[in-house]
């Protein structure tokens, strides 16, 4: 939901400043705002019901992905490194092939819903493209879980460091 909104409130911010004719019958502006408070709406509403089941989760004891997503892309090559070389099999093995697949038809000419349909034609490439984004994010927060989890815990420094100098 929080794409989905980012994508709204940002095709509103452009209409509001790119479009000058009517939209479908409707002032550009009436439409720009509608599709930004929308978006906004939508996006607010992605981040609460995310930090709900992520308390629900915790709660249950499952894990939950940890990292941002500089470091979930910088843990995705090792994630597929060990995934290959069999060393992390917490991923299910169909999973990399669904992943492959998913390039394969983003990129692909033929599509289920021909993109020569408006609005229609390119919601199967956005919803494969949301599957694929979040299903790749949400297996590279678990792998660094599981890497910080191996991690020999070190204790804190204690206090401040003595120097001979001084």
């Amino acid at each position: 939901m929080v794409y989905v909104g980012g994508v709204l409130g940002l095709i509103g911010v452009l209409t509001l400043v790119f479009r000058d004719g009517d939209v479908v019958g409707l002032p550009a502006v009436g439409v720009g705002a509608g599709l930004l408070v929308i978006g906004v709406g939508l996006g607010a509403l992605g981040v609460l019901r995310r930090r709900a089941v992520r308390r629900k989760k915790i709660a249950r004891g499952e894990p939950v992905p940890v990292g941002n997503v500089f470091e979930r892309a910088r843990a995705l090559p090792r994630l597929l490194r060990d995934v290959r070389r069999g060393a992390y099999t917490d991923l299910p093995r169909n999973r990399t092939f669904l992943w492959l697949l998913a390039i394969v038809y983003l990129v692909s000419p033929i599509d289920i819903l021909p993109d020569l349909l408006p609005v229609i034609g390119v919601t199967d490439d956005a919803g494969v493209f949301m599957w694929l984004l979040t299903s790749v994010s949400t297996a590279a927060g678990l792998y660094l879980r599981k890497e910080r989890e191996q991690l020999p815990h070190q204790p804190p420094p204690q206090g401040r460091r003595s120097t001979d100098a001084g």
